[in-house]
């Protein structure tokens, strides 16, 4: 009988907790302590460069789980994001207490400074490179594709690696001028992030780079503006582009068209912190966990379409979807110090000279 009881306790503890089943066992007895604090504090504040769009069905699927709080959602690009933070965490005004970011190397800068260190208790679901000293954790498993035009590119023009992509642009420089896609690393922190891996990755990275700029590349701040201009046919071809937000809008636009390099395809993991300074420190938690958990994943990957990190969720678009996809091609960032390497200011400034001149931008 005292058995049943304390089985009947464990489970209203779950319930209480708002955890999964798979996930209760490695929560802590005194969770509910938290759920009782970030009550009171009634709100979480989050700024992140995820989309509002994408992120709605996990902020509903949040305060349904914890009604009274509310979440404050701030969408920003990451350059902003990063400028907005730092000069509100030096002023010790009003701020984020969570941070969300894409650019994986200045959201790490940023934790290392700023995160308040906390151990998830959905850690252990999460691949080793995804966590970095308890303080910063890798929500998504996002790869970096090609996409083009499919009026306008045929089928067996559509480039399978970096080298046949700089090849077929250096092949018809008059049919492609202008009409090559591509971040803006100077404006954007996740293009100057991705152009880092890439040159990590490729040993000929520069000289590909070249051959692609060679008739005349253009370069955006996001995700949203090489959508469009690609579709619409003003260009071509783009690359460097986050897979579920081109997945998306080709379900839904027959123009645009997606393709996996083979050679090798980076993925990014969005990077998610709590700030040392938040004010609403235990709705954070909260947020973070649930971000983490297989219930908040699972709407990550199947109402968010940003793929999940996690091995557990239903449908393809997690970590073993991609992997089946792609096998070894798959090259992940992972969250550690070394994304830091290019964001000191003398070695950022000679990249960003050099990327320069190989593109003439």
């Amino acid at each position: 009988m005292l058995k049943k009881m304390n089985l009947f306790m464990f489970s209203m503890l779950v319930l209480n907790i708002g955890t999964t089943n798979a996930a209760s066992e490695s929560y802590p007895t005194n969770y509910q302590h938290i759920v009782d604090a970030a009550k009171k504090e009634g709100k979480v504040v989050i700024y992140s460069t995820t989309d509002t769009a994408a992120a709605a069905p996990i902020i509903k699927g949040f305060e349904a789980l914890y009604p009274g709080i509310s979440v404050e959602y701030n969408d920003m690009n990451s350059t902003e994001l990063y400028n907005r933070y730092i000069s509100e965490q030096a002023s010790f005004s009003g701020s984020g207490d969570v941070v969300w970011s894409s650019a994986m190397d200045t959201a790490l800068k940023l934790a290392k400074d700023y995160a308040l260190p906390y151990k998830s208790p959905e850690a252990g679901k999460l691949p080793s490179w995804a966590v970095w000293q308890d303080s910063a954790y890798g929500t998504t498993y996002e790869p970096l594709i090609f996409i083009y035009n499919k009026r306008l590119i045929k089928e067996d023009e559509v480039p399978k690696s970096h080298a046949d992509l700089a090849s077929l642009i250096k092949s018809q420089p008059e049919r492609f001028k202008n009409k090559v896609t591509t971040y803006d690393i100077e404006k954007s922190a996740v293009g100057f992030m991705l152009s880092v891996e890439d040159m990590k990755n490729d040993p000929q990275y520069f000289e590909h780079l070249k051959d692609i700029a060679s008739a005349g590349m253009v370069v955006q701040s996001s995700t949203g503006t090489m959508l469009e201009r690609v579709s619409s046919g003003e260009n071509l071809i783009g690359y460097n582009i986050l897979e579920p937000y081109a997945k998306n809008r080709a379900i839904k636009d027959p123009s645009l068209g997606i393709a996996y390099p083979k050679d090798y395809t980076l993925v990014l993991s969005r990077v998610s912190f709590i700030s040392k300074q938040a004010k609403h420190s235990n709705a954070a938690k909260l947020w973070l966990d649930y971000l983490l958990s297989q219930k908040g994943q699972d709407i990550l990957a199947n109402q968010s379409n940003l793929t999940s990190i996690r091995d557990d969720i239903s449908g393809d678009n997690d970590i073993d979807g991609m992997t089946k996809l792609l096998g070894s091609a798959l090259k992940p960032i992972p969250i550690d110090i070394s994304l830091l390497e290019y964001l000191e200011q003398n070695k950022r400034l000679d990249y960003l000279k050099k990327w320069r001149a190989t593109t003439g931008k």
